[in-house]
This record gives C-alpha cells, structure tokens and sequence, in this order.
C-alpha cells in the first residue's frame, strides 16, 4: 500500500522523512488522510501546541487534493508543520523545479537521505513557483506536486527512498516565522495521470494560479518587442550622450525597446549601492532625463528605467527619513521595510515620477527578493508599531498592486520588468515581462531558463537574459546566443557602436526572422523537449508556420510540412540535421545570415538535411512535384 505513516514505532520512516525536512526527530503525526490515487497523506508538528490540525482530501479532475487547515484558540504564530506522502517511483528519473536551472545538476533527482542545502526546493512570494514534476526521458510526468502557498516561505520536493526508490512528496510550512493569525490552510495538488512532461508543468501552474485568483497583469504587445538593454554593454558607466547614439543604432538594427539599467542615479558610492535610494539621476551623467528619454524616443524606441525597489543606502537622503524603518541593514545599504505605508507611498510615488514626469514607457523592478524577515522581525519588538500589515508577503503584494494600479492610470501599456528568481504565480499580477535570470555569455543556460519561463508564465512575455558574446566570434559564433533564445523575446546588450558588421548582419537577420514567426515562436504552442538534457530541441506553432530548433546534432527531428511550412533551426556549430518528414518536401537553405545556400529535396522518412551551421531551412512539402505551402 502506497502509504507513509510517521510513528514511533517506524523508526526508518521518522529517520527517512526528517532527514529530508528540518523538523525534529520528536515530530509526530498530527493528521492523516486516504486519498483517492496517492496513498495516505500524512502531517506532522514538531510542536502543535494548542494549534489544531485537520487534513482532507479531494479529487479535481483524475487528481489528488490535500488541504490541510490549522487553528488555534489566539492569534500567535504559527508552527512549522510538513504534510508528507510516498507513491511508487516507476518511471520518475528527474525532477523538475522553476528553481533548478540555476545549478550545474539541473533536475536531480535526489535521494531524501542525503542532507543537502542545495537539496531543498524553496518557494515564496518572490522567489520561485510551489511545483516539483517527476519526469522521465520519454517526457512523462508520473508523479507531480501542486501548492497553494504562493505568498509564504514554502519548502518542498519530490525525492527518492533510496532504499526502495518510492518517491516521497513533501511541503513544509513556516519553516520562516510567519505573522501571527488564528488559522491558516494550503492545499496541494498531487497528480499521478502520467501525462506530458510540459503540459503537466502548465497544468500545475494553471491550478495555482487560479486556486488563489491570480489575474495575471496585462500584457501590451509592446512588451513582447525585441529590446536593446545597457547592463552588460556599460555595466554602471551609463551616460545620456553615448545612450542616445546607441539607441540610433539599435532602432536601425530592428530592436523596439531600450531598458536603462543600474548607474543612472550614482557616480561613486562608498559601496556599490550605499548611495541608492533617492532615485534622482547624476547631473553629471544625465543633465536633463527628460530630454534623454525625448531623444529616445525619437528613434523610435520605447523606453524603461531599472530601480532596485528595497534598496536604500545610507549616503542617501532617503536613508534619514527611512532609517528607523528597515528589514535589514547592511554593506552600506539598508532594505526598507514595506509594512510601512509611508515606505510604500514613497516607492510608488518614485515610479509615478518615472513614468508620468519623465516619460518612460516601464520600470524594470529588481531585487524584490530582498524583501524578507531577519531571524528575528523588528516588528514584533514594538508591537507592529506604524506598520499597518502584520505579514511581510502581504504587505509586498499590496505594494506592487499599488504600482501597476497606478502606473496604468498614467500609461496604461505600461511595461513591468521582473527577472528569475522572483517569477512565482503571484508575481504574474504585477509584471508583464519576465526575464531570465543573468548568464552572461551562458547560451546553455539562457536557454534552460527561457524554456522554464514559457512554462509557467502563462501569457506573460518572457524575456532573455540579455545576450554578450565575443568581438572575435564567427558570425556562426555571434547567432548561436540568439539561436538559444528564440522563443522569447530576446534582449541585447552589445555595445552597437563597437560591432563588427558581420555581428550586426546577424543580429538585423535573426530579429527579422523572429519579428516574421512572431506567432509560432512567442505567442502559439510552445513545446520544450527532454527537460533533462537541458532541452534539446524546441518547437513552436502557428496556426501557418512551425518553427523547430535543434540544439544537439545527435536528434531526430519530426517535420510535418503538408499543412504549414515548418522553418528548421540548426543551433549547431555542425552542419546538418536528422530529420523525420511525414511526407516527401522541399527545402531551401539559409546561411546564419540569411544568404540562400540552394534547395534540396527532403524524402518522406529519415534522411540528413545539410542546414548550415546556426542557419535554418525552410520546408514546405511537394504535391505532384510542385512546392506546397
């Protein structure tokens, strides 16, 4: 029986089970469930104390639903609690996490023994997304686990008994102090239909997404146009004279969009953000920022502004007034305390100057996974005093709602910025443009990171982090970054005026390229393949074309050219690619920057199509000996 029961007289499970949390070998059972495919669900406390605990189960559409709900006789905080599980480990070889791509052992599968920090799946308000899928290389999902809990510190996982090689599910709770409440309830969705690995991933979300009623923010077409970004181009060293002409050439280049990133509001700190905070831009550097943002967007790009939201460093003038009201103080720089309202009308008030007074388009809001308790919360020391929420989460979330709310009125396509790893469910309310996590010089990862976004993002525009690469590269060597990237919406960080002119033909064909499949690659079915081997290959659908990508020489590609013309990617250093064609085709060749290289016949079944490296072929399939589309 597929069942998990902590007792005392199951010495192995309480060894197996806290070796894998970080509650006390004392917890015991508070609760215990059946559900209807997952066996028995069980909680367990370390310490109850007069909290109460009561576990159910439900079923939603051929799955499992555990919800557990605890009160007590008072407000107080609440104890850290785990609710625990244990199913047969057929066919699981791989976990996957929003979370993992960032290290080098992406997807493991660990055994729940084996201690590890970086074992642990951590989710929260601005940091990750509450979902763990047990997959394999056939791209089968076993076994997933679902939570509700997208506000609070979450910790969970799917592992191995490495022993038996079940899986064991876990969430616990309030392994940070939470606020003080009398209740509290989370429910978790456990999936065993075996479905695809990446519609069980959007499945997750979706149930998330909508058990809490999330409406994702609105996401203006602009949002999902290709962007010229400063950070890795000038890293802080940013003026308004050198910017204007980089935007000259980006607009030329086919890029819509600008994002002004750190530097603007600093020349020298004593540390690289104790002079944060007031938001004003360096005289020195931007003289006038309404003229700035005016002369760029007469070349025709949309503009945005970065601004690191916790952050107020005491050589600031904002540091006097907000000095009593941090989280945290630190290397110079303090994290403001957003229970505050005061602390929050200043915030929003800043972007309102952004956008209403000096013109840009967006903000891209960095660090909001800044915002979290010390081990000990100043608040509780003085009672609350002058904070009018109580939970850190809540008080972030009324923030950012704040700031959407109010940055529509005066824009109402305005453009919001978040990056990995602040990407949960709840994040999906504030920003429209979700951008991969930095990886600078990384396709591989950019990549991975890209194709975790488009999982769980719903509509939302997701972004790539931004693309450098060598001045001494090919101009196979300059695509393959972009190539990595295709099915987001791609950002530059170059600096244009210094690009050897085969690099800029490259960028100017491919954003060309991407600007014409807009629908297949951005906006239409969205399929990443074996998530394992870091997906390597991709597909995206229209409802005319299919674009297919290949990051390994060693795949075989199905093609399908009788309906749609199918455009195959080569993101390979290697020339050709193995395909599979449903029916016999033609295929005209293109260099990487878009030179045509002839047309070659494409035999239904297997067979070697000679793409250049980091070029493409467009295929379309043959009726009586005619080309068909």
């Amino acid at each position: 029986m597929n069942r998990f029961v902590i007792a005392a007289a199951a010495s192995f499970a309480i060894a197996s089970v806290m070796a894998a949390t970080d509650m006390a070998e004392t917890a015991r059972t508070v609760a215990t469930v059946e559900t209807a495919f997952s066996g028995t669900a069980v909680a367990a406390c370390d310490d109850p104390g007069e909290w109460k605990f009561d576990l159910r189960a439900s079923v939603d559409g051929g799955r499992d639903v555990v919800t557990v709900r605890i009160s007590a006789p008072r407000e107080m905080q609440p104890p850290k609690f785990g609710v625990l599980f244990r199913v047969p480990g057929a066919g699981v070889q791989n976990v996957w996490t929003s979370g993992s791509d960032a290290r080098n052992d992406a997807h493991h599968l660990w055994p729940q023994l084996w201690w590890r920090w970086d074992s642990q799946y951590i989710s929260g308000l601005a940091r990750d997304t509450p979902i763990a899928v047990g997959f394999n290389s056939s791209e089968k999902s076993p076994v997933a686990l679902a939570c509700t809990e997208a506000m609070e510190h979450l910790v969970f996982g799917l592992y191995a008994d490495d022993r038996t090689c079940e899986i064991v599910g876990r969430c616990e709770f309030f392994r940070r102090p939470g606020a003080p409440r009398r209740e509290y309830s989370a429910s978790i969705l456990l999936d065993r239909r075996g479905l695809g690995f990446a519609d069980t991933v959007r499945d997750c979300t979706r149930w998330v997404t909508e058990r809490n009623g999330f409406r994702p923010a609105h996401v203006p077409e602009s949002a999902r146009d290709p962007v010229y970004s400063t950070w890795y181009a000038f890293l802080q060293d940013v003026k308004a004279e050198t910017l204007e002409k980089e935007a000259a050439l980006a607009a030329s280049m086919g890029m819509k969009t600008m994002i002004l990133d750190d530097g603007w509001q600093k020349v020298e700190s004593r540390t690289f953000y104790s002079a944060t905070g007031d938001w004003m831009p360096v005289a020195s550097r931007f003289p006038d920022i309404k003229a700035h943002v005016a002369a760029v967007h007469k070349t025709g790009l949309k503009y945005m502004l970065w601004l690191g939201v916790p952050l107020v460093g005491d050589e600031s003038k904002a540091y006097a007034r907000f000095k009593d009201k941090l989280l945290s103080k630190g290397d110079g720089s303090g994290i403001l305390d957003p229970r505050f309202p005061d602390v929050r009308e200043y915030l929003v008030s800043t972007y309102e100057r952004v956008v209403g007074e000096w013109g840009f388009d967006g903000v891209k809001l960095d660090f909001i996974d800044r915002f979290k308790l010390p081990e000990n919360d100043p608040a509780a020391k003085d009672g609350y005093a002058g904070r009018d929420f109580r939970s850190l989460p809540e008080a972030v979330d009324r923030l950012l709602k704040d700031v959407v709310s109010r940055l529509r009125k005066l824009n109402p396509n305005v453009m919001i910025e978040f990056r990995q790893h602040y990407i949960g469910p709840a994040v999906l309310q504030y920003g429209n443009m979700m951008r991969a996590s930095d990886c600078p010089a990384d396709p591989c990862a950019n990549r991975r990171r890209v194709c975790d976004l488009r999982l769980t993002s719903g509509e939302t525009a997701v972004h790539s982090d931004m693309l450098v690469w060598s001045k001494d590269e090919t101009p196979e060597g300059a695509a393959l970054p972009i190539l990595n990237v295709l099915f987001s919406t791609i950002q530059y960080s170059m600096v244009l005026a210094e690009l050897p002119k085969a690099h800029a033909d490259v960028i100017r064909h491919w954003l060309a390229f991407s600007q014409a499949r807009r629908e297949a690659l951005l906006k239409g079915r969205f399929v990443p393949h074996h998530a394992e081997n870091g997906y390597t290959w991709v597909e995206g659908e229209s409802k005319t074309e299919r674009v297919v990508a290949t990051y390994s020489d060693a795949n075989v590609l199905p093609v399908d050219a009788s309906s749609k013309t199918v455009f195959l990617v080569n993101a390979n250093m290697t020339e050709g690619a193995v395909v599979d064609s449903a029916v016999p085709a033609k295929a005209e060749l293109f260099s990487t920057r878009g030179e045509s290289r002839g047309v070659v016949d494409v035999p239904a079944g297997l067979s070697r199509v000679k793409v250049p490296p980091c070029g493409y072929a467009r295929i379309v399939g043959v009726d009586a000996g005619r080309g068909k589309r």
